[in-house]
């Protein structure tokens, strides 16, 4: 099956009791079960069923599948959003002393997490991209994590993850990359290599802006160590399951980041129109970055254009596609606020993936509480401005963002 046709079908079926064409919202608590025997097999995972949402809830279970199927893994963990899939897909195998290698290129709050994760003993090492050649002299004995966005956010630094994922596998380190702004749509990472892969699923699975959530996908593939990852080792007997059976008996069910099942629901409606939606909103954008490309007012940056050091990755592993983001500069942050207030149709508003156009200035909200060189590092300047490209026609996007820079 091609990709619309898995979003509906692949692992999936209308409900077996009722013929419910999506799974009913269980928004509920706990669930009854007829004897104590039954309840404690559930409840300690000796036997299939539902037993209290924090755990499991079948929505969201519905959610986790479809999702595990479009990404082609072994199986999936939905989380209460995508921070919390971030920081339960890392803790799951770091502890005290530990080290993570990072691209600078992340989101603003991914980067605060990592210096959250400091004050626990586990260091991160920036690189400045996510690069071989970059990543591997920072590996050492403490190195327990290489981690990267796919298509950074909003430097949008493309990582070539079969590189990666061999340098990180030849040194006994699993790659978790986080392919929010990617998403299945353009690339599976497990095919090229990537060992865990995450989704800020409130973006474009979502695509309508309407429920926070993320999930985490484990290819399986990763050969654990579990003397150097001591943590999985009681969970060695589940083989391949290992890292999941972990999360889902350890610290993803005792922090209680679940998802709720309002919000799994709203995510499979969304989920269904994803190709079309990505299709359109790539197209957009790279029609944007053009138009942007012959202004002598902004700077842009689209890692699909034919001038970006990206182009032939885009290629190579995305389609084509250089995704639905886009970056201008547009001179001084007094130029960038000016145009950002000037737009008609483009939202000012903090996310990314929804139908319609979002615009936001980076260095004043989402990155307020990173250093000057984070920022930099990140690719977010005083005069940057993200534009998350929507599905409007585009003749009506170019007129707007046309009429706004004139405003300049």
């Amino acid at each position: 099956m091609d990709f619309n046709t898995r979003l509906l079908h692949d692992r999936f079926a209308p409900d077996k009791t009722t013929g419910a064409t999506l799974t009913p919202i269980y928004q509920v608590s706990a669930f009854a079960r007829e004897s104590a025997e039954e309840l404690e097999r559930v409840f300690n995972n000796k036997s299939p069923g539902f037993a209290y949402t924090r755990i499991s809830n079948p929505t969201v279970s519905a959610f986790e599948e479809r999702i595990n199927a479009l990404e082609k893994g072994l199986g999936a963990v939905a989380c209460s959003s995508g921070m919390a899939a971030v920081s339960m897909a890392l803790m799951n195998i770091l502890r005290a002393g530990d080290e993570v290698i990072a691209s600078s290129g992340l989101f603003g709050g991914t980067i605060d997490l990592f210096g959250d994760l400091g004050e626990f003993g586990i260091t991160t090492r920036f690189t400045k991209s996510a690069t071989p050649e970059e990543i591997e002299p920072l590996i050492n004995e403490k190195t327990k994590v290489i981690f990267a966005e796919l298509i950074g956010n909003p430097g949008l630094e493309v990582i070539d993850i079969a590189a990666v994922s061999e340098l990180a596998h030849s040194n006994g380190v699993p790659l978790i990359l986080d392919s929010t702004t990617a998403t299945p749509y353009l690339v599976n990472p497990i095919e090229f290599g990537a060992d865990i892969v995450i989704h800020s699923s409130s973006k474009y699975i979502n695509g309508s802006g309407n429920s926070i959530s993320g999930i985490i996908v484990d290819s399986g593939n990763f050969k654990w160590d579990y003397e150097k990852y001591p943590g999985l080792a009681e969970y060695k007997k589940y083989g391949k399951l290992a890292y999941l059976a972990k999360l889902r008996n350890g610290i993803w069910r005792n922090i209680g980041g679940c998802l709720a099942p309002m919000n799994a629901f709203m995510n499979c409606v969304g989920l269904e129109t994803l190709g079309l939606r990505m299709e359109r909103c790539c197209k957009n954008a790279l029609e944007l970055a053009r138009f942007f490309e012959d202004s002598r007012e902004v700077e842009v940056n689209y890692p699909a254009l034919e001038s970006s050091g990206f182009h032939e990755l885009c290629k190579r592993q995305l389609k084509g596609s250089g995704g639905a983001i886009i970056t201008i500069r547009a001179g001084s942050r007094e130029r960038a606020f000016k145009l950002i207030n000037a737009l008609k149709l483009a939202t000012n508003a903090t996310n990314i993936g929804d139908v319609r156009t979002l615009v936001i200035h980076p260095a004043s909200t989402i990155y307020a509480h990173s250093s000057e060189e984070q920022k930099r590092s990140a690719g977010v300047f005083e005069d940057t401005i993200r534009v998350s490209v929507g599905i409007e026609d585009i003749e009506d996007l170019i007129d707007d963002f046309d009429r706004a820079i004139k405003s300049l």
